[in-house]
C-alpha cells in the first residue's frame, strides 16, 4: 500500500514540475529580506493559499518588528503522532536586490535572492504535502512552521519559544533549509551569539596633550587579541571579531572604540563559559583610565545530535537508497537554524532537506533545479517510510 502511495506521490511531482517552478519564481521575486515585513506577509499569504487548498487550517503570528510566522495544520485528528515541515520565509538580502537579480534559470541552475536559502525548500515541502494528499495519505497529522525572522535570530519576536511549543509530541521534523550539493544531511548545528564591547577613554590632542589622553583603540587592541585567543577548534568553538569602530581623526587620541564579536558553540555550557571569559577580558584594564562595557545578544541555539536525530537520519539514508537518490551522509555545520528548537522540544529532526546548491547569502547563490523535484519526492517518501 505504501509503495503504491509513493508511486502516486512521485507521479504527482512529475505532473506538476512547471507549477513548482512557477511558484519558486514567484517566491524568489517577492522581496522578503528580514526587515521587509510586507514582503514576508506576501510570502505567507502565498503559502497559506497553497495549504488552504489542501484543507489546512492556518494561524499567523504577527509581530511589531518582525515578519509574520505561519503555522499550518492538516489532518489534526489523524491517529498517529505528526510530522513537521519547517523553515523560514525571510532572506538576508537588502531591499532592491530582486530588481537587479530576479529569478533566473541558466544551465540547470536557478539564481536569485533566497533561491536556495530557502525559497526552494518551501516549494519542495509544499509539493511533498500536496503529493501525499493526492496519494491518499492519512496516517499522521502534518504541520508546517514557517518563521518570518530566522535570518536575524528572532531578535524581535518569541518565535523560538513558539516553535518549541508547536513541536512537542511530534514524531519527526524536516527542516527544508539549504541543501548541500554533496548530499550532506545536517544532524547538528552550532549555536550563535554576539558580544558587543565598547571601550570609553579620554580624548586629547595627539600632538599638544597626548599625556592626558586615554586611548580607547589601544585598550581595545589588547582585548581583540585576547578574545581571538579564545578560539578552540578541538572543542568546536569559533570566535570572530568581525566589526571594529573607533576614533574620529588621526590627530586626536580616541575616546571610544567598539567591536562586535561573533561566537559559535556546540553546547549551552560553552556559551556560559565564554561569556565569563569575555567579561574577564573586558574587566582587565591595560590602558589606565579606560572602562569597558559588554553586551550579549544570544542568537539561535545549537542543534544537538540526539539519538532520535540519528535514527531519523537513518530513515532518510534508507529512503535515499530505495529511490536511487544517491548516498547521504550526516553533516554538522557552524550555521544556526530553527531545527535546534524542534530538537529541544524532543522531536527527532533532520536539517538541510531543501533544494541543493551553494553560495547562499552571496550574490552568486544558486540552486540545482532538478533537486527541487528530487527533494519533494524524498520528503514525501520519508513521511511514508515513517509508517
Amino acid at each position: 500500500m505504501e509503495q503504491q502511495k509513493k508511486q502516486l506521490a512521485f507521479q504527482f511531482v512529475e505532473d506538476h514540475r512547471q507549477e513548482m517552478l512557477s511558484l519558486w519564481q514567484e517566491l524568489v521575486n517577492t522581496e522578503s529580506g528580514s526587515s521587509e515585513q510586507a514582503g514576508i506577509a506576501m510570502i505567507a499569504q502565498k503559502v497559506k493559499k497553497v495549504l488552504a487548498d489542501e484543507g489546512a487550517s492556518i494561524r499567523l503570528a504577527e509581530f511589531e518588528k518582525a515578519g509574520n510566522t505561519l503555522v499550518g495544520e492538516i489532518g489534526v485528528n489523524r491517529s498517529k503522532s505528526g510530522v513537521i515541515f519547517m523553515g523560514h520565509m525571510d532572506t538576508v538580502f537588502s531591499t532592491g536586490t530582486v530588481a537587479t537579480r530576479p529569478f533566473t534559470i541558466k544551465d540547470g541552475k536557478a539564481y536569485g535572492p533566497g533561491v536556495l536559502d530557502m525559497k526552494g525548500g518551501i516549494v519542495a515541502f509544499l509539493y511533498a504535502i500536496k503529493a501525499l494528499q493526492a496519494a491518499g495519505y492519512n496516517a499522521r497529522p502534518i504541520k508546517v512552521i514557517l518563521a518570518g525572522d530566522e535570518e536575524v535570530g528572532h531578535e524581535n519576536s518569541n518565535v523560538a519559544t513558539c516553535i518549541v511549543e508547536e513541536a512537542k509530541g511530534y514524531a519527526a521534523a524536516f527542516n527544508c533549509e539549504t541543501g548541500f550539493a554533496d548530499d550532506g544531511i545536517v544532524v547538528g548545528r552550532k549555536g550563535s551569539a554576539r558580544f558587543t564591547l565598547e571601550v570609553h577613554g579620554v580624548a586629547a590632542h595627539a600632538g599638544n596633550d597626548p599625556e592626558n589622553g586615554r586611548n580607547a583603540i589601544l585598550e581595545m587592541a589588547h582585548k581583540v587579541i585576547a578574545i581571538q585567543g579564545l578560539n578552540d577548534n578541538e572543542q568546536g568553538t569559533n570566535i570572530n571579531v568581525g566589526v571594529i569602530q573607533g576614533g574620529t581623526v588621526p590627530n586626536a587620541v580616541p575616546d571610544y572604540a567598539k567591536i562586535i564579536v561573533d561566537v559559535r558553540y556546540t553546547q549551552p555550557e560553552i556559551l556560559d563559559k565564554l561569556a565569563k571569559q569575555i567579561h574577564e577580558i573586558a574587566a582587565k584594564v591595560c590602558v589606565e583610565g579606560t572602562t569597558t562595557v559588554v553586551t550579549l545578544k544570544p542568537g539561535i541555539q545549537a542543534m544537538q545530535t540526539t539519538e532520535g536525530v540519528k535514527q531519523l537520519f537513518s530513515l532518510v539514508e534508507k529512503t535515499y537508497a530505495e529511490n536511487g537518490f544517491g548516498t547521504p551522509y550526516p553533516k554538522k555545520v557552524g550555521g544556526g537554524a530553527d531545527s535546534a528548537y524542534t530538537v529541544i522540544a524532543g522531536v527527532p529532526t533532520v536539517c538541510a532537506m531543501g533544494v541543493k546548491g551553494g553560495r547562499n547569502h552571496s550574490p552568486e547563490e544558486y540552486a540545482i533545479v532538478e533537486t527541487l523535484f528530487e527533494r519533494a519526492k524524498l520528503l514525501a517518501a520519508c513521511v511514508l517510510n515513517l509508517n
